[in-house]
């Protein structure tokens, strides 16, 4: 008798569960009101990828800037984040609880291209808007998708014309590359074998690791047998930490080069223990030190309102990724509206604010294809090796 109270009741109380969460996804908030505009990102700030969860700090830092200006027309932003730990499953299930109990109207930035396509047609499906993914692959933009929005250059674009770099101005020929194994490094492995075959020369080694690996002694060694002059990473901070320092153990000196992910020369000089200097990156947006008068003005905001955030490029991308949906809300008005944002976004034309050019229309959503190719210099220090430059293989703008 009481087994069977004891499973009525765990019956009750999972269709409780059951309709609640039912009738909280059906009541789910407009994503503002008369006050307030919801906007959330998710972020690695623990885990293999936590340097990189300053990103979405600086995220806040732009809308408590434009809340300390008044707002837009007479709406204030309040921003969630998450931390995802840079695991796909805790990304969908962070998602899943801004969008159906917080209720956001948009999200912007979001580290890992893992993450990202773990809810992309999440967001999608429930007409959420998403602006500026702090990652870029392909799958994101093709074919197009009607509410998401990409700033950040392709990795495709960006490992072609780093690659460009290496053979045209370094002359080094003999090219590996170590890459994580999912879109982000995929995506950068494509690219560098795009700009090869016209060359027709081929990668000496291909290295796929997993993110959390802490081991990447053979890995190393693989590449330093293969022959390798210059080895091309797509990879997380501590991974490619890692890699360093196993292949200076080993005496392995390749000229390394990178990502725009690892550009943050000050934190990787540091986690390094001064073996980033010399390592060769693109990069998507202003140095942290530019004259760029909104680059002084953020600086300066986040000496006053976060004086415990590192002022450096992860954190001012942040920046860079939600500045064009505050342009949209600007644009649409007082009688906001998803449609009306997503005309405004569509409308983007020649939008540039502290990274490249952006354009946006209603049948092309990947915003930019150009980096600037930079190198690690003493103590953390910018070099700029090459100005913005774009790549003439984009298939996409032709």
């Amino acid at each position: 008798m009481m087994c069977r109270k004891m499973m009525v009741v765990s019956l009750i109380a999972a269709l409780a569960v059951l309709f609640g969460a039912g009738m909280a996804g059906a009541a789910q908030p407009a994503g503002f009101d008369d006050k307030e505009i919801r906007i959330g990102q998710w972020g690695p700030q623990t885990g293999p990828a936590a340097p990189w969860g300053s990103v979405a700090r600086g995220s806040k830092l732009l809308f408590d800037v434009i809340n300390e200006e008044g707002g837009i027309n007479g709406r204030k932003i309040k921003y969630f984040i998450r931390d995802d730990m840079y695991n796909p499953a805790q990304t969908a299930a962070v998602v899943k609880e801004l969008v159906e109990r917080q209720g956001v109207f948009a999200f912007v930035g979001g580290v890992s291209a893992a993450g990202g396509l773990a809810v992309k047609d999440y967001l999608a499906q429930n007409k959420v808007i998403w602006v500026g993914p702090a990652t870029s692959v392909k799958e994101y933009v093709f074919p197009v998708q009607p509410y998401l929005f990409s700033v950040y250059p392709l990795y495709e674009d960006e490992a072609s014309i780093l690659t460009k770099y290496i053979v045209d101005t370094l002359k080094l020929k003999k090219l590996g590359i170590m890459y994580q194994n999912d879109s982000y490094g995929k995506n950068g492995l494509e690219g560098c074998k795009q700009r090869l075959a016209t060359y027709k020369m081929a990668l000496v080694a291909e290295i796929p690791i997993e993110p959390t690996e802490k081991d990447l002694g053979s890995q190393i060694l693989r590449l330093k047998n293969s022959g390798a002059d210059a080895v091309l990473m797509y990879v997380n901070p501590t991974s490619a930490v890692i890699a360093l320092k196993t292949a200076a153990n080993v005496g392995f000196k390749p000229q390394w080069v990178s990502s725009n992910t690892l550009s943050d020369y000050p934190l990787m000089f540091k986690i390094s223990g001064g073996l980033w200097e010399g390592v060769i990156t693109g990069n998507f947006g202003e140095v942290p030190d530019s004259k760029n008068p909104l680059m002084v003005k953020y600086k300066a905001a986040a000496k006053r309102l976060a004086p415990e955030e590192r002022w450096g490029t992860f954190y001012s991308a942040g920046i860079l990724f939600a500045d064009p949906i505050v342009e949209a809300l600007k644009k649409a008005g007082r009688n906001i509206s998803t449609d009306a944002v997503v005309k405004a976004l569509n409308s983007t034309s020649n939008y540039q604010t502290i990274g490249p050019k952006i354009n946006w229309t209603e049948k092309q959503h990947q915003g930019s294809d150009s980096i600037v190719i930079q190198k690690c210099g003493p103590n953390g220090s910018y070099i700029e090796l090459q100005g913005w430059t774009p790549n003439d293989l984009a298939t996409w703008k032709k």
